[in-house]
C-alpha cells in the first residue's frame, strides 16, 4: 500500500501546485480535442507571396485578405491561412495543395462586367448572391442574383435588344457571349441572371465553372496583385521533418537527464527537474493548441531552447539552496537564497524576452519570408520563458523548500548522512583541566 506523507500532501495542496496541475490537464485535453496545427514544413503544402500594385491602408488590406480567404474556401480549400505582410504584400499558406491549383484563382482581380453593344449593363458590385455551378456535358453555367438597382440598370440597357449578345468579361477577358433572351429585353428588371459557356472536355468545363463561381461569389479585389514567389514542401518531406523534430526533442531531453544526473546523482533532484521540463513542454503545446498556432521547425527549436533555459534556471535554484542547506538549517536563510536565485532568473528571462520581441515583431510585420520565418522561434521561446518564470519555477521552488529544506539531514544523493560528532560546548578550559588533574590523582 502506498502512503503519502504530510509534506507531500502539503506540497500538493499549495495553490501554485494546484494551478500547475490544472493547467497541465487542460493542455492535455486541448491537445487531445483540438490537436496541434502543423506548419507547412511539417505537414507539407504551399506558401504563396502576393505583391500588391501599390501600398494600401489597413482597411483596404483587410478587404483584400477577406476576399482571398473567401475565394480559397469557396474553391474547396479548407486548410488555408491568409495574412498581410506589411502594407504591400500578402502571404497565403495552403496545406496539402500544390500551388499550381490555386495560382490563377488567387491572382485574378475578379472584375466582372456584362456588356450589351459595348455598353455596360451590369458589374460585379451589383451581385448579391451566386448559385452553385451547373455542368452538363462540356457546357457550364453559373446562375447569380443581382440587387434591385442592378436589375433596373440591366433592364434599361437590355430593353429592345432581344437576340443581342451579352458579352461577359472577367478582368477584361471575354468569358461568355450568350444571346439576350426576349424575356430580359422587355424593360422590366430581373434579379436572376446567369453566365455560361462551353469547353472541350467535361473536366475543363467543371474547372472553369468552379473558377467563375468562386470569383463571382468572393467579389472583386480593390487593387491588382501579382505572385512574387511560390514555395512548396511535399507531404513526404514534411513527414521526414516531423520525425526529425521528434528525434531531436527526445535527444535534447536525454541530454538534459544526463547532465543533471552527472551533476547531482540524486533522484530527489533529477526527477523533479525532468517533470518540470515536461510540464513546460505540455503547457507550451497546450498554448499552441488553444490559440491554433502553427508549429513549424523554427517553433520547435524555440520550445527546445525555452526548456533548456528552464533547466538552467532550476540548476541555479538548486545550487543556491544546496549551498546553504548544509551550513544552516534556518528556513528564512534558505528562502532568501531562493529569492536571490529568482532575481537572477527574472533578469535572465527579461533579457531573453527583450531579444525575442523584435524578432517576433519583424515576423508579424513582414510575413513568413526572410527573417520572418523565425517568428515561430521567437513566439515559442517567449511563451516557454513566461510559463517557466510564472508557473513552473515557483512550483519547483516550493518543492525545494518542502523536501530539501525541511529535511536537512538527507543528503543530495538520497543517502543518510554520517552522524557528526557534537562538541560539548558547555565545558570550558578550566573544567577540562580539572577533569584531567582528577584523573591523574586517581
Amino acid at each position: 500500500m502506498v502512503t503519502i506523507n504530510y509534506d507531500t500532501i502539503q506540497f500538493i495542496k499549495r495553490p501554485r501546485t494546484i494551478l500547475l496541475i490544472a493547467l497541465v490537464l487542460i493542455s492535455i485535453i486541448s491537445i487531445g480535442v483540438f490537436g496541434i496545427q502543423e506548419g507547412l514544413d511539417l505537414e507539407g503544402g504551399s506558401m504563396i507571396q502576393l505583391h500588391l500594385e501599390q501600398p494600401v491602408d489597413q482597411e483596404t488590406m483587410n478587404t483584400i485578405t477577406s476576399i482571398l480567404d473567401k475565394r480559397l474556401n469557396a474553391f474547396g480549400i479548407s486548410d488555408v491561412k491568409v495574412r498581410q505582410s506589411g502594407d504591400q504584400d500578402v502571404i497565403v499558406e495552403i496545406a496539402g495543395v500544390e500551388p499550381q491549383e490555386v495560382e490563377n484563382i488567387i491572382s485574378t482581380p475578379g472584375k466582372f462586367e456584362a456588356k450589351i453593344n459595348n455598353q455596360t449593363a451590369i458589374s460585379g458590385e451589383y451581385i448579391s448572391s451566386v448559385s452553385a455551378a451547373e455542368v452538363t456535358g462540356t457546357h457550364w453555367k453559373v446562375p447569380f442574383s443581382v440587387t434591385t438597382a442592378g436589375a433596373d440598370k440591366f433592364a434599361k440597357v437590355a430593353e429592345g435588344q432581344a437576340g443581342a449578345n451579352v458579352d461577359m468579361y472577367l478582368d477584361d477577358k471575354l468569358i461568355s457571349s450568350p444571346q439576350l433572351d426576349a424575356g430580359l429585353a422587355n424593360g422590366k428588371g430581373s434579379t436572376d441572371i446567369e453566365v455560361s459557356g462551353g469547353e472541350q472536355t467535361r473536366e475543363e468545363a467543371q474547372k472553369k465553372a468552379d473558377e467563375i463561381h468562386t470569383v463571382l461569389q468572393s467579389g472583386a479585389l480593390p487593387i491588382k496583385l501579382s505572385i512574387s514567389s511560390v514555395s512548396s514542401v511535399s507531404a513526404e518531406l514534411g513527414s521526414q521533418f516531423e520525425t526529425g523534430s521528434i528525434i531531436a526533442g527526445v535527444l535534447a531531453l536525454l541530454a538534459i537527464v544526463a547532465v543533471i544526473t552527472f551533476k547531482y546523482r540524486s533522484p530527489s533532484l533529477i526527477i523533479p527537474i525532468v517533470v518540470t521540463s515536461l510540464s513546460e513542454l505540455i503547457l507550451v503545446l497546450g498554448f499552441a493548441s488553444v490559440t491554433h498556432w502553427n508549429l513549424d521547425l523554427a517553433a520547435i527549436a524555440g520550445i527546445i531552447a525555452a526548456i533548456g533555459t528552464g533547466v538552467d534556471d532550476q540548476i541555479v535554484m538548486t545550487d543556491e539552496v544546496l549551498a546553504r542547506r548544509d551550513k544552516s538549517n534556518r528556513k528564512n536563510i534558505v528562502k532568501n537564497r531562493i529569492k536571490g536565485a529568482f532575481f537572477i532568473i527574472y533578469a535572465s528571462a527579461g533579457t531573453l524576452i527583450a531579444a525575442m520581441l523584435p524578432l517576433a515583431y519583424i515576423g508579424f510585420a513582414r510575413g513568413s519570408t526572410g527573417i520572418g520565418m523565425l517568428t515561430g522561434f521567437a513566439v515559442t521561446t517567449v511563451v516557454g520563458v513566461i510559463v517557466g518564470i510564472f508557473i513552473t519555477r515557483p512550483v519547483f521552488a516550493d518543492y525545494m523548500e518542502t523536501f530539501l529544506v525541511r529535511r536537512p539531514n538527507t543528503t543530495v544523493a538520497g543517502k543518510k548522512s554520517k552522524p557528526t560528532k557534537v562538541k560539548d560546548k558547555k565545558k570550558g578550559r578550566k573544567t577540562i583541566e580539572n577533569e584531567r588533574r582528577a584523573k591523574q590523582k586517581r
